[in-house]
């Protein structure tokens, strides 16, 4: 596998952060490696929001042509 494209996104929490990645850049999640770098920081009382989850999804591009990814031994 050969990683193509990725985005790096922020978002309330990592949830937030994958979907609104997913939705840039129109895949499904089967489709990407997601990494996260951050995650989300809760403020004061509690409260979220304080310091946002950033992950970064990156495409994945099978490399099928020059091989299979599963030898199958």
């Amino acid at each position: 596998m050969t990683v193509k494209k990725s985005v790096e996104i922020e978002g309330k929490n990592v949830e937030e952060a994958i979907k609104k990645a997913l939705q840039q850049l129109q895949l499904p999640r089967s489709k990407v490696k997601i990494e996260i770098l951050t995650e989300e920081a809760k403020g004061l009382f509690g409260m979220p929001g304080a310091k946002p989850a950033m992950v970064r999804v990156s495409v994945i591009r099978d490399s099928t042509k020059g091989g299979t990814a599963h030898s199958g031994k």
